[in-house]
């Protein structure tokens, strides 16, 4: 029959949670100090022991075996020792029976309830410490005690309460007291008022156990998560792969007809999520990472740790996403910086990159051009120079003739520039001077030919090409009595619109609008009209007047 002690003691160690033992250990320690307490020699190191079945307590006195005591309390020689143990030797601790008090203390019996409390709560705390160590990293369920919009929230774990602080809620969720939630366990910390517990809504990991809780295949590691990114409240993108042939990973976690994501979306308060293949290419699981899109080139900057992705046109908004979510969790996904950049745009930097290249080639050669372009510059600038002399010298020795030679040597110099004068420039010039003759105009001055004066021109003059004295009376008398020349053998043309009309209709419609007015409209251009050409201008003009 079990003794009434022994019924206490197990049903105050299931009521705190704790081995029977742990709990007649702090009973035996609180006994030991309330001896203490009312033994006389209080220096003694007192050891209790506690038989749970009958209940019966045994104090002893531990003491040290010495060859000299000095202190009866904490010591004993080695034949009392022997007595107590056999074969106890030096250095060797013996326990000592006690005589028990008759009666204890009020003292003593406060002391030894307050030690046993104590004893309890440190092994309550270092159980729950243990306990929940164990499950970090895992989930965890609690149900929420306090929740204050913008604050930390508090959860009672059952035996322990967890914190739930402000950075780590979703942004879009919303908590309410007496609310049972999952929640992702981040750390167990040991303090003097418990294990303080600290859970998170927003971990990425916290996706991992629940593909670990509604897929079995994770769980079993047939399908495994190769990298998460998540940003919490809003989307996530989870990539995986399958360990063994014939598994489809990403049907796997979607389940049949979408069942397993969906009860992950619904305990994430409806938090999208994005299942993409892994792969070992970069370009191809790049490709995977930003669904829903369709890249259709990848190129890899492996040195800048950067990756150009082009996409179509019309599907650029979508593979960048709302705000670029889209492609910043992919980044966060593959490691990789990403450029998105659409099929025209990327069109253009290629033929922009080309003509850069081209250009360089087309460098190269134009320095070669320059250079041989500046040796023809420096050639033609020597010859420009000695043909600058030679005029220069053409000049000084025209200028010489008519002073008196001071030598032979002198007269020489002055000769040579005529000897050598170009004489089919001259001869070119005559007959352009013929010719303008022979057409009624007047003859231009000689133009001297280079290194050749005026007064050289003039010694070839041919006497056919000047001008008759009678001619110029003639043309001088035609201007005084104002006649105008016979323009009888000129084609007769009719002003008309769209048409090229003569300079000298012009001219006289011109005079007769200033003068006549409204009156050379009538006369003036009738008889421009009839007589053609500058005749009818000229009676235009008479009309006016």
């Amino acid at each position: 029959m079990k003794s009434d002690f022994l019924i206490a003691l197990t049903q105050l160690a299931a009521e705190r949670h704790l081995p029977r033992e742990q709990v007649l250990g702090a009973i035996e320690v609180a006994l030991a100090s309330a001896f203490k307490k009312d033994n006389p020699a209080s220096g003694q190191n007192i050891s209790v022991t506690l038989n749970p079945n009958t209940g019966e307590v045994s104090v002893f006195a531990l003491k040290t075996v010495v060859e000299t005591v000095e202190d009866s309390d904490k010591e004993v020689t080695v034949a009392d020792a022997q007595l107590i143990k056999k074969g106890a030797e030096l250095g060797d601790e013996v326990a000592a029976a006690e005589p028990l008090p008759h009666n204890a203390s009020r003292i003593a019996a406060q002391t030894a309830k307050q030690v046993v409390l104590q004893r309890l709560r440190e092994a309550e705390r270092d159980l729950l410490y243990q306990e929940f160590q164990q499950h970090e990293g895992d989930i965890v369920s609690g149900v929420i005690e306090q929740a204050e919009p913008g604050r930390t929230i508090t959860l009672d774990l059952g035996r322990a309460q967890a914190v739930l602080p402000f950075e780590e809620q979703a942004p879009n969720e919303r908590y309410r007291k007496g609310q049972r939630t999952k929640v992702y366990l981040i750390s167990v910390r040991s303090t003097p008022k418990g294990p303080e517990i600290l859970v998170s809504r927003s971990h990425k990991n916290m996706l991992k156990r629940l593909f670990e809780i509604e897929v079995p295949e994770v769980y079993n590691g047939v399908v495994e998560i190769k990298a998460i990114a998540r940003e919490a409240g809003f989307r996530s993108k989870v990539a995986v792969s399958a360990t063994q042939a014939g598994i489809d990973p990403v049907g796997s976690c979607i389940g049949i007809r979408g069942n397993r994501i969906q009860s992950i979306v619904n305990e994430l308060q409806g938090e999208k999520i994005d299942i993409v293949s892994w792969d070992e290419e970069p370009k191809t699981f790049i490709t995977n990472a930003l669904s829903p899109s369709e890249p259709v080139h990848v190129e890899l900057l492996e040195q800048e740790q950067t990756a150009i992705v082009v996409v179509p046109d019309r599907q650029l908004s979508l593979a960048i996403g709302k705000e670029g979510q889209n492609t910043r969790l992919a980044a966060r996904l593959t490691g990789w910086r990403l450029d998105i950049k659409g099929m025209t745009e990327w069109e253009e930097i290629k033929e922009s990159t080309q003509s850069k290249a081209g250009a360089a080639v087309v460098d190269d050669s134009d320095s070669a051009v320059v250079e041989a372009t500046d040796a023809e510059e420096a050639v033609e600038e020597a010859i420009a120079i000695v043909e600058k002399a030679g005029a220069i010298a053409a000049e000084e020795a025209a200028a010489g003739e008519h002073a008196p030679a001071e030598s032979p040597a002198a007269e020489a110099e002055v000769e040579a520039p005529v000897e050598t004068a170009d004489e089919a420039s001259i001869l070119e010039a005559l007959i352009r001077e013929e010719e303008n003759q022979a057409t009624g105009e007047e003859t231009a001055e000689p133009v001297a030919a280079e290194g050749l004066s005026v007064e050289d021109l003039g010694a070839f003059t041919i006497d056919d090409v000047e001008l008759s004295e009678d001619g110029d009376d003639d043309d001088e008398d035609e201007e005084e009595e104002g006649e105008l020349p016979d323009f009888n053998d000129l084609p007769v043309l009719i002003p008309d619109a769209g048409k090229i009309r003569f300079a000298e209709d012009i001219v006289e419609e011109f005079r007769g609008g200033g003068r006549g007015g409204r009156r050379r409209k009538g006369g003036g251009a009738r008889g421009g009209a009839r007589g053609g050409g500058a005749r009818g201008g000229g009676a235009a003009a008479g009309g006016g007047r």
